[in-house]
C-alpha cells in the first residue's frame, strides 16, 4: 500500500511545514486554523487528548529493560531484513539526514540507523532503543498513528501532537507476516522536516515488501532444513515435522493443511487425523506422532465464567483459558457448522462490517496458534475429527458468546454439541 504524502501536490515544503505548525497551534488553543487537518491527523489528536497527553514539551516515554530489548531483538522475524534495510537507506543521496527505526509490534524501538547528527537530535526527543512509540506514550506520530490506523502514515512538521516533534517528519508503514497476516511491527524513516523528499514513501514501502518478501523466504529455509532432517524419521508411520511455530515441513499418513498447534513440548497437542500426540524435539523444530490409537478430538468450550478450553484425545489432554476474543471466534465457528464462515463474515459477526478482515486473520491466526490444524482456513472452520460442545454463558449479556448474527438469545442451559459433532454422530 503507498504511503500517502503529508505535503499537497505544488504545495512548498517550507510553507507547509510553517503551516502545519500554526495549524496545530490554533487547534490546540481552541482556535480556527489556517487550514483544517487531514482525517488521519484529526483521528489521532483526538485519541491523544482523550488519553491526556501534553501537546508542550514532551510527554513521559515507556522504556524497556535492556534484558527486554534483547529478548524483542531475538524474538522478532524482522530481525533478519535490518541489514538489506540498512543498505537501502545508505543508498540514499542524502542518507545522512535520515534515520531509520524498526519497531515490534507494541511500537518499541528494536533497531535505530543513522548518522550520529541526527541520532543525538533524536536522542532528545527519547527517540531510541528500547522506547516505546505508540500514540499513548508519545502522541501523533507515525509510528504510533499507522500502528493504530493499521495502515502506511507519513507526518510533516505540526502535525505531530508534541509541539517538539515540529521540527521532524517522520514516515511509516506496519509489516505483516505474509503467511498470516499478523503484524510484525514497523519501518519508518525520519529526518529534520525540511528535508522530506517526496521519495522517503516510495523508500518506507519498499522496504516494506522487502521485509515481508525475506520473512517468508527464511521461512521457507527453515522449512527445507527441518523437512530433510524429518523425512526419515517418518518412515516408519503417521506423523510430522513441524517448527516451532507449528508450520508443517514433512507429513506421512496424514494430510493437515500448511499448520498445527505450536508444539511447547511441556503438554500434549491435538491434531485431526493423529489425535492426541506428544512433541519430541527435533533440531529447529518438532517430530510430532500420535500416543495412541483414538484419533478423535473433544473440545469442550466452558462460557459459565471466564472463558476456558478443554482439550481430550484419547488419556491425554489439557484445559487452558481463553481470550474473550477468541471464545467468540470459537462460538461463531461451532454455529455455522462445516460451511464455516469467511474472513469478511467472521467480521461482521465480531463487529458489525467487513472492513476488520486484517484484524480477524490476525486473532485466528493467533487462536490456531493455540489450535493449530482444529480450526481450518478457507473458509474457517472447526476441522474433520473434531467433537465440540459449548457451555453457554448468561443469555442476558446479548454478546456473541451467547447469541449469534440472527439470533434471539438462546434458551439452551445445557452443553450445545457442535456441527462437527453431528456430523461424527451420525
Amino acid at each position: 500500500m503507498a504511503v500517502p504524502s503529508a505535503v499537497p501536490p505544488g504545495r512548498s515544503l517550507p510553507a507547509h511545514a510553517r503551516d502545519l505548525v500554526r495549524m496545530h497551534d490554533a487547534v490546540i488553543a481552541g482556535g480556527r486554523p489556517p487550514l483544517s487537518p487531514r482525517a488521519v491527523v484529526s483521528r489521532s489528536w483526538s485519541r491523544v487528548l482523550r488519553l491526556g497527553l501534553r501537546a508542550d514539551g514532551l510527554n513521559t516515554r515507556g522504556w524497556r529493560s535492556d534484558a527486554e530489548l534483547a529478548r524483542r531483538r531475538e524474538t522478532s522475524p524482522l530481525r533478519d531484513v535490518v541489514a538489506d534495510l540498512r543498505q537501502a537507506v545508505a543508498a540514499m543521496a542524502d542518507a545522512s539526514q535520515v534515520l531509520l527505526v524498526v519497531t515490534d509490534r507494541d511500537g518499541v524501538i528494536l533497531w535505530r540507523e543513522g548518522a550520529s547528527a541526527v541520532r543525538r537530535r533524536a536522542d532528545r526527543l527519547g527517540f531510541a532503543e528500547g522506547a516505546e512509540w505508540s500514540e499513548r506514550w508519545v502522541g501523533t506520530n507515525a509510528i504510533g498513528t499507522a500502528l493504530v490506523e493499521a495502515a502506511p502514515v507519513e507526518l510533516l512538521a505540526g502535525e505531530h501532537f508534541e509541539r517538539g516533534q515540529h521540527s521532524w517528519y517522520c514516515t511509516a508503514s506496519p509489516v505483516h507476516d505474509p503467511r498470516t497476516g499478523e503484524l510484525l511491527g514497523v519501518i519508518d524513516l525520519s529526518g529534520p522536516a525540511l528535508t522530506l523528499h517526496p521519495a522517503i514513501g516510495a523508500l518506507v514501502d519498499m522496504g516494506r515488501r522487502l521485509a515481508e518478501s525475506q520473512v517468508r523466504h527464511r521461512h521457507r529455509q527453515r522449512l527445507d532444513r527441518l523437512r530433510r532432517a524429518g523425512e526419515p524419521l517418518l518412515a516408519s508411520g503417521p506423523g510430522l515435522v513441524v517448527d516451532g511455530d507449528g508450520w508443517v515441513a514433512a507429513s506421512a499418513g496424514v494430510w493437515v493443511g500448511e499448520r498445527i498447534a505450536a508444539p511447547s513440548g511441556r503438554e500434549p497437542i491435538a491434531v485431526p487425523g493423529l489425535g492426541a500426540c506428544a512433541p519430541e524435539r527435533l533440531g529447529e523444530g518438532w517430530l510430532v506422532r500420535p500416543s495412541g490409537q483414538d484419533r478423535t478430538v473433544w473440545l469442550d468450550l466452558d462460557l459459565t465464567a471466564a472463558p476456558a478450553l478443554t482439550l481430550r484425545g484419547g488419556d491425554i489432554g489439557w484445559t487452558r483459558p481463553l481470550t474473550r476474543r477468541h471464545a467468540e471466534i470459537l462460538t461463531l465457528l461451532h454455529r455455522a457448522g462445516p460451511a464455516g464462515l469467511s474472513a469478511e463474515g467472521l467480521s461482521r459477526a465480531l463487529y458489525g462490517d467487513a472492513e476488520h478482515v486484517v484484524t480477524v486473520r490476525a486473532e485466528v491466526s493467533r487462536l490456531r496458534r493455540l489450535l493449530g490444524a482444529l480450526v481450518t482456513t478457507r473458509p474457517y472452520r472447526l476441522a474433520d475429527g473434531v467433537r465440540m460442545t459449548v457451555r453457554p454463558g448468561d443469555p442476558g449479556s446479548g454478546s456473541v458468546l451467547t447469541r449469534g448474527p440472527g439470533r434471539a438469545p438462546s434458551s439452551c442451559g445445557g452443553a450445545v454439541p457442535s456441527a462437527a459433532s453431528r456430523r461424527h454422530a451420525g
